[in-house]
């Protein structure tokens, strides 16, 4: 099947990548010439979007119960918060797709994405690469200066993270740290500037990051192990799951430390009461993750991985009811 330019959509003739959701509405509803593009920023595959999200929600309901403030511009916030994290995790992606386009192609999960498959051309996905960073960039600016300062910055570690496959066996690290940039960032947007809980939920968000990319990971360890791509995955082993634990502890551990420094000494008992049971119920899902892993079923680990989307979801509601205590 071709695109509207005339190249091959994929490799399996339908253009669908292999692990999209089946029906999914880029495939049924988008124009045909934008589907490969839309493939490309993982529009079909809406879970990256989520684990980039989810923090930058954190982020801005602690600085709200950090300083005790609430406005409409913290609606905008949060809003621009999702339109931006749509925007550069399509970037990120087009720009690990592009650096990766080799080792796409031989591994199995991987092959069917727009740039191996001959779908888009490696320049024009530089094009929709600076389309989408242009279009976050003016969201951007619309916020506070710290939050602009960080913003450029978080570029660093998403221009890094496709090469540290090469040379670590924590690749997942410079995941969470790119991932995780806009827990600091909406928390200086609301704000105006850092403090501690940033860094403390910054450093929860990295731990959960380390837990859902290490059981993603295992989907691919066989091909990785071929080709030499490194991950934690393939360096845990059978000791993944004691590492996986390791990483929940952290999670909740950091997230209850961040909560602690945002709310004392002056938000009310009730509110920090309410607050902390956000990184505990977070924590009873992850733990649910570890009880139903299978790390050679890669069916299991994309499912568990999707999950985190939930987990990431279970401290929202927690943070913004205890803003009215």
């Amino acid at each position: 099947m071709a695109t509207g330019n005339g190249t091959p959509e994929a490799a399996n003739g339908s253009g669908t990548v292999a692990d999209a959701y089946t029906g999914n509405w880029v495939d049924r509803y988008a124009p045909a010439p934008l589907r490969p593009y839309f493939r490309l920023s993982r529009l079909d595959r809406p879970i990256g979007t989520w684990l980039l999200l989810l923090p930058c929600w954190w982020g801005l309901l602690l600085g709200m119960g950090f300083d005790g403030r609430a406005s409409w511009h913290d609606l905008w916030i949060a809003v621009g918060c999702a339109i931006g994290a749509t925007l550069m995790r399509g970037a990120g992606c087009t720009w690990n797709d592009i650096t990766d386009r080799h080792i796409d192609g031989s591994v199995a999960r991987t092959r069917s994405r727009p740039i191996p498959s001959g779908a888009v051309s490696v320049p024009q996905a530089l094009a929709w690469l600076v389309v989408q960073a242009l279009i976050a960039f003016f969201i951007l600016i619309t916020f506070d200066t710290a939050a602009i300062i960080l913003g450029i910055v978080a570029l660093a570690p998403v221009a890094i993270y496709p090469f540290a496959k090469r040379f670590t066996w924590w690749p997942q690290i410079f995941l969470g740290i790119a991932f995780n940039w806009g827990a600091l960032l909406a928390f200086a947007a609301h704000t105006g500037t850092l403090a501690w809980p940033a860094v403390a939920l910054y450093l929860a968000g990295m731990a959960w990051t380390l837990f859902y990319d290490t059981i993603y990971a295992h989907q691919d360890k066989e091909d990785d192990a071929l080709i030499g791509v490194k991950s934690t995955a393939r360096l845990f082993g059978d000791n993944t799951p004691r590492w996986l634990l390791a990483f929940l502890v952290g999670c909740v551990a950091l997230m209850t430390l961040a909560i602690i420094t945002a709310y004392l000494p002056g938000q009310s008992p009730l509110a920090l009461v309410v607050a902390l049971a956000a990184p505990w119920a977070m924590g009873w899902h992850l733990s649910w993750q570890m009880r139903k892993l299978e790390m050679d079923d890669p069916d299991t680990c994309l499912m568990l991985f999707r999950s985190n989307r939930n987990a990431g979801l279970i401290p929202v509601p927690f943070l913004a009811v205890a803003l009215f205590l």
